[in-house]
């Protein structure tokens, strides 16, 4: 039995070490599926002569996204952000602008950005796709209670897998195997079945000694 806990939990340690180099990319998966759901109907939602400048600006952000040069980004974001608040374009230039810094390892504000999109975002799926960013953050943070109540804010049946997967991780880290467990469970059977990402699951199920139905 102790070979048996050993090999679980060389194999919960491998998995940690993958979801550290790899989780961003799947997350930032989501997050260009969620930017690309809205972003161009912004053209046809949004009418007059702010919401053409808005778009110029978004798109002129979107250029420097390609540079890799942090303060371009950063600074073409803030402007899209301070000029056009109101609008879909600021919490998309936000979210990007996080994923650009979070890559550079600037922390700091890939957090303040991901707040700022919680806080001011006007359409759901943004707001909870900033929260799992955030969570993620707090995480590698080990700042487990924050990353806590960011998961455990209402959000649609939609994002009730990555919700529940990333419950699993944090409870992973403190140790709370049982109880990440049991997320995990729940995030294999929020997830479509033809997913991939169902199958990054079940490696952590079966890592923590768990098995889906």
């Amino acid at each position: 039995m102790a070979a048996l806990d050993l090999q679980e939990q060389e194999q919960l340690e491998a998995l940690k070490a993958w979801w550290k180099d790899n989780g961003n990319t799947v997350l930032g998966a989501l997050l260009i599926v969620v930017v690309a759901m809205g972003g161009w109907r912004g053209w046809q939602y949004y009418q007059g002569k702010q919401a053409g400048e808005a778009a110029a600006l978004y798109q002129q952000f979107t250029m420097q996204l390609a540079s890799n040069d942090a303060k371009r980004i950063n600074d073409a974001a803030a402007a899209v952000m301070d000029k056009y608040a109101s609008t879909g374009y600021a919490p998309r230039a936000a979210l990007l602008a996080a994923q650009a810094n979070e890559q550079g390892r600037d922390v700091a504000r890939a957090k303040t950005q991901l707040q700022w999109v919680v806080d001011h975002a006007s359409e759901a799926g943004l707001k909870d796709v900033a929260r799992l960013r955030l969570a993620a953050v707090l995480l590698d943070e080990k700042n487990y209670a924050e990353a806590m109540k960011l998961l455990d804010t209402k959000h649609p049946v939609s994002f009730d897998g990555l919700y529940a997967d990333l419950k699993g991780d944090v409870l992973s880290a403190q140790g709370k195997t049982e109880e990440a467990r049991s997320a995990y469970k729940l995030a294999y059977e929020k997830t479509d079945a033809g997913s991939t990402y169902r199958n990054l699951i079940q490696m952590k199920m079966d890592a923590t000694g768990g098995a889906a139905q």
